[in-house]
């Protein structure tokens, strides 16, 4: 494994000073970190107005590493998802989802998740490790590589990145923080503040401090309008329990100038939490919350003891809620052909949480019970 620095896991203030570290002026580290992101080259040879002198004693102590393509699949409707390699040889995905001029990069934040969310596929895998910076930025980087970077085609392809690939972002704080630093920066990827999402099962002492280091929009994965059952959807629950979260949630709006509304994401779960009954009261626990909320339909996985909502009733849940003055988007399914839909993603993660070893002896256990 290489001791180089790798250049993308450094902010533009963090390159500065490592500039100044190595003896070279400190303009030089913008012109190399535009070079990095906005032409998202790999070789200190392309930096056409960097001299040779500064290349070569970059090339012995820096590299340009982003991560390795596994496999890309195409969905028919567009979406690419990448499953991608990471430097010790686990696996996350990344989706990229085309949407007319608009293009939304899913990245991941963790290989695995450390949450154990029932209905989502990525949890069943267990959690190995945060991501690096380098690794975060690096999806984007390699995605900006593979379908057209701005710089390179006069088009912005990737116009949104959204946090809500692999992992819990606000359990890695300060890689999904630098990384939100780059990718909102002029000489990085200039993305709109707007435009760059954080979505959270509700980690109430990291999004307390967010604001102060992360000005973004938020995405909030509610998926239940009650303690009860948000327990068993979302065990994090447990330790932020709704009348915690909500308020936390609200204090981050208020301070915000990106996010004005919190996005609810509301997964439809067959006859767990479709209701009218479950409709009218998320309409009462929301009430005084700035929101939108998007009803996802469930994408199944293998294995998995959950339905997918009939689509009347996603229809008539939502029905309730906009009569109660509420923005509600019922989420078009993309890249379900290739498992890059909401909830699908896995890559192939060394769980160090042991959690499918556990699960096997448990269901083990409830099969001799069955036999007796």
């Amino acid at each position: 494994m290489s001791d180089k620095l790798n250049l993308l896991d450094l902010t533009r203030d963090e390159m500065v000073e490592f500039f100044k570290e190595i003896d070279e002026k400190p303009f030089r580290a913008p012109q190399v970190f535009k070079w990095l992101h906005q032409f998202v080259v790999d070789d200190f040879d392309q930096m056409t107005n960097i001299s040779k002198s500064l290349k070569e004693k970059l090339k012995q102590i820096c590299e340009i590493r982003g991560p390795e393509i596994i496999t890309e699949q195409l969905s028919d409707d567009g979406t690419i998802k990448w499953a991608l390699k990471t430097k010790d040889g686990q696996a996350i995905e990344t989706v990229f989802i085309p949407d007319g001029e608009r293009g939304t990069l899913c990245i991941s934040s963790q290989v695995g998740c450390v949450l154990n969310c029932s209905f989502c596929s990525t949890a069943q895998q267990g959690f190995n490790r945060n991501l690096t910076t380098a690794e975060i930025v690096g999806q984007v980087w390699l995605a900006a590589r593979r379908i057209g970077a701005l710089r390179t085609t006069g088009k912005r392809r990737i116009s949104n990145v959204v946090f809500m690939g692999m992992g819990e972002p606000l359990l890695n704080f300060d890689p999904v923080v630098n990384s939100c630093d780059i990718l909102l920066d002029d000489f990085g990827y200039g993305l709109s503040k707007r435009r760059v999402t954080i979505s959270t099962s509700g980690v109430v002492p990291s999004l307390n401090k967010l604001i102060q280091k992360a000005d973004v929009a938020l995405a909030l994965s509610l998926h239940a309008p009650n303690n009860s059952l948000r327990d068993e959807l979302v065990p994090v629950n447990k330790k932020y329990p709704i009348e915690v979260l909500l308020p936390s949630i609200k204090r981050y709006l208020d301070d915000s100038s990106a996010s004005k509304k919190v996005t609810i994401e509301y997964v439809m779960l067959k006859g767990i939490n479709d209701t009218t009954a479950h409709a009218r009261e998320l309409a009462r626990v929301l009430k005084d919350m700035p929101c939108k909320i998007n009803l996802i339909p469930f994408n199944p996985f293998p294995k998995t003891r959950y339905e997918t909502s009939y689509r009347k009733d996603i229809e008539q849940f939502g029905e309730i809620l906009i009569k109660k003055g509420f923005v509600v988007v019922t989420r078009r399914t993309r890249g379900e052909d290739i498992d890059a839909a909401c909830g699908q993603l896995v890559g192939q993660v060394s769980d160090r949480t042991r959690r499918e070893e556990r699960l096997l002896k448990k269901e083990a256990k409830i099969a001799v019970k069955t036999i007796d």
